[in-house]
């Protein structure tokens, strides 16, 4: 597979317009994780409160991805994603130009930025479809680092709310979303070979088939481990290491961006090697870094270090999967997106939130991340028992194409 091959196949201005909307949109779908420590000091949260913040916006995210992926599937992605662009930005517009009093209202904001997080729904199936099954991997695998947007959040929002305020942090937030709205709206089109809308009862079955749960639990591992991870690292190395609010975004934005531009790498590994095999070894080395990073370093620089591994780990994990679903369903890669899309979001809420309720309970985080550590070792388990299915019967959903398990 060559580069060359890879530019022809599809349309790079699509592209490059979903993975801006994607980068930009999750900037903002985590900023109360970079901007917690702020917004826990005006409003004297507790542990769990603050893990309930940032899992709030996460949760929003896993929810609207469903509705999202209904309707890349009924008016196409580039209409969905426009939508969702403007709710976003009139949302925090609002919420700066009302104010923020209270914790309720942090919440409420919470609910909103999920609008936000619901382009992954949006941006995969707008790459997805103008590609070939031999170029899935890395398509997808471009258009979903847009998931470094998280990064962006964890390096500038602490450092500008030091200087303006974190409220005006979120008015400050439209900037960048307003120019990515534009850049999506002159460059991403529908790809011609759009499937046509379904009914709703079609939607529903793809309920029915098992291997749309087993891409659902597996993705719920990576991406939630990512995304909880991202929402939390702010807050954690600052409780836990005594790092500085900008600091410890700096710490974040590191661990961010080694998951995020790991992912392009995990697609292109699933395309070459196998998404199965891919994942098997990912699941490991990400359980690994969990249980690690769970027993507190004595060092925060190699705190950063486990924690860089788990995040790349991950990282690798979610392009993999993206490599697989297209593969078994190619003819409902909307809703499929917004349905695994969901379970990831999920994982992440239960991530970002169980740290939190760890942290007020025993005082340490260890009891949450050695949770996800096993939860990332039960995916393996339920890999290897369904490996062999899967190649026995996805032949007959991949049109003549060679599949790549």
């Amino acid at each position: 597979m060559s580069a060359r091959s890879f530019l022809k196949a599809g349309h790079p201005p699509t592209l490059f317009a979903a993975f801006l909307y994607f980068d930009l949109s999750f900037m903002v779908w985590v900023i109360l994780g970079p901007l917690g420590v702020a917004i826990a000091t005006d409003f004297g949260l507790t542990p769990a409160e603050k893990g309930l913040m940032v899992a709030v916006p996460v949760l929003a995210g896993a929810v609207l991805r469903l509705f999202a992926g209904v309707l890349v599937d009924h008016i196409g992605p580039k209409r969905t994603g426009l939508i969702g662009q403007l709710v976003v930005l009139a949302g925090l517009a609002a919420a700066w130009r009302l104010g923020i009093g209270g914790y309720p209202q942090v919440l409420a904001l919470g609910c909103v930025l999920g609008v936000a997080g619901a382009s992954f729904a949006v941006a995969l199936p707008l790459a997805s479809r103008w590609y070939p099954p031999e170029h899935q991997g890395l398509a997808l695998g471009i258009a979903g680092a847009g998931n470094s947007g998280t990064a962006l959040a964890a390096l500038f929002a602490p450092a500008l709310a030091q200087r303006f305020g974190w409220e005006n942090v979120i008015g400050l937030a439209t900037l960048p979303l307003a120019a990515a709205f534009v850049v999506y709206l002159v460059f991403a089109r529908d790809a011609p070979d759009r499937p046509p809308p379904k009914r709703l009862s079609e939607y529903l079955s793809v309920l029915r088939t098992a291997d749309a749960w087993w891409l659902m639990l597996l993705y719920g591992v990576t991406f939630g481990g990512f995304v909880g991870l991202s929402s939390s690292l702010t807050i954690y190395f600052n409780a836990e290491y005594g790092l500085p609010a900008v600091t410890a975004g700096f710490f974040t934005a590191a661990c961010v961006f080694a998951g995020s531009f790991v992912r392009p790498v995990g697609g292109a590994l699933a395309d070459r090697f196998g998404g199965v095999r891919t994942l098997s070894v990912v699941y490991l080395l990400a359980a690994l870094g969990l249980a690690l990073a769970s027993f507190q370093p004595p060092s925060v620089w190699m705190a950063l270090a486990v924690i860089l591994f788990a995040m790349a780990a991950l990282g690798a994990g979610n392009g993999a999967v993206f490599q697989l679903a297209p593969q078994r369903f190619g003819k409902e890669i909307g809703v499929v997106t917004g349905l695994v899309g969901m379970t990831g979001g999920i994982g992440g809420f239960y991530l970002a939130s169980s740290l939190g309720w760890a942290k007020q309970v025993t005082g340490s985080y260890q009891a949450g991340l050695l949770a996800f550590a096993a939860l990332a070792l039960v995916a393996l388990a339920c890999l290897t028992g369904v490996k062999a299915r899967w190649r026995r019967t996805w032949a007959g959903e991949a049109a003549g194409a060679p599949l790549r398990l």
